[in-house]
């Protein structure tokens, strides 16, 4: 080939930057680098919309990020609310019950007072009718026994009276 003097290294050397002039060349007659510019300035458009939608997407998770530990707070105010609740329901009910509980006991106490006290009246009232009885039996007995000692001689003398009244 053509070589100019030159050895073959150098000579390809050339060759090849000659090619590659005439490659520009081409690539500049037929706006090569303009649809490369083109397609450049798209991916660029591309990805400032992509940043712009990124930065969209992080303002709207910071926001919801915002409202659910509000969300959070809120729920951890109103869990506290209803315990503090249960604990007052708790202490009212203990108080409720320790009150129906002292209630009953007094009632079973007062019941129980009553029974004790029916039950010493009955024994009494008891006592009291069996010791009738006993006085009545002793003086029916003692009368007995008198009448039979004394019988002829108060016939005698209700005979006499009834004689005396009659006259």
């Amino acid at each position: 080939m053509w070589s100019f003097g030159y050895d073959a290294t150098t000579g390809a050397t050339i060759w090849a930057t000659i090619a590659l002039v005439i490659f520009i060349g081409i690539a500049i007659y037929f706006g090569i680098h303009k649809t490369i510019a083109k397609m450049l300035d798209d991916r660029i458009k591309q990805i400032e919309t992509d940043l712009a939608e990124a930065e969209a997407l992080r303002a709207e998770a910071k926001a919801l990020l915002d409202d659910y530990a509000r969300r959070r707070e809120e729920a951890q105010k109103e869990a506290e609310g209803i315990v503090t609740a249960a604990r007052e329901e708790a202490f009212r009910l203990t108080a409720d019950a320790k009150a129906a509980l002292e209630a009953m006991v007094a009632r079973r106490e007062k019941a129980v007072a009553d029974k004790i006290a029916q039950a010493e009246a009955q024994a009494v009232a008891e006592v009291r009718a069996r010791s009738a009885d006993l006085a009545v039996e002793a003086a029916r007995v003692l009368l007995t026994k008198q009448m039979t000692e004394k019988s002829g001689a108060l016939i005698e003398q209700s005979i006499k009276d009834v004689a005396a009244r009659l006259n």
